[in-house]
């Protein structure tokens, strides 16, 4: 299995679940954090992830240019999480509307080529934003639309995708 999308709603299991999805797979296992500590908050948080983290996973945290530092640290790894393409969107977008899609879609263009080189398999975390209310800023508005972009362009490549909803793994794509 070279790629497994885990989409799903905040804090719905979608991290637990490719842990051990992963766990489960050859190692050397790496988990990528696209997570930027930008306040008290996203430090704390991020700190919490770090611990509940088995030893097992080393851990490359890359807020941007994944597929660049994927393709960086080497062919040795046999299973990759990236957790998560939400926050790698946000971060690619920063506050800036102009030049957003184009830096979104070099996120994933580097993602894309780094699953097809690399000889390794990967688990990809993001959350499903297309079944809320529509974001009341253009900001919100264009984050949500790139990131449901990104999303459907992975589920196209995925072989299997799982919709987790309050921690229960449903497999919309692909067989057990």
């Amino acid at each position: 299995m070279k790629l497994v999308l885990i989409l799903g709603g905040v804090r719905s299991g979608k991290s637990q679940f490719a842990v051990k999805l992963a766990s489960a797979m050859p190692g050397p296992l790496l988990f990528l954090a696209t997570a930027a500590p930008l306040d008290r908050e996203m430090r704390r948080r991020i700190e919490e992830h770090r611990r509940a983290r088995p030893p097992s996973f080393e851990t490359l945290e890359v807020p941007r240019g994944v597929g660049e530092a994927l393709l960086r640290a080497g062919a040795g790894y046999k299973t990759v999480v990236l957790d998560c393409l939400t926050l790698l969107v946000a971060n690619a977008i920063g506050d800036r509307l102009r030049g957003a899609k184009g830096r979104v879609e070099a996120e994933i263009a580097g993602l894309s080529e780094a699953i097809d080189r690399m000889g390794a398999s990967f688990i990809i975390v993001s959350n499903e934003v297309g079944m809320g209310v529509v974001p009341h800023t253009p900001l919100g508005r264009v984050y949500r639309d790139l990131l449901g972009q990104a999303n459907q362009a992975l589920a196209q490549k995925a072989d299997r995708v799982y919709l987790l909803v309050a921690g229960v793994p449903l497999l919309i794509k692909g067989q057990t």
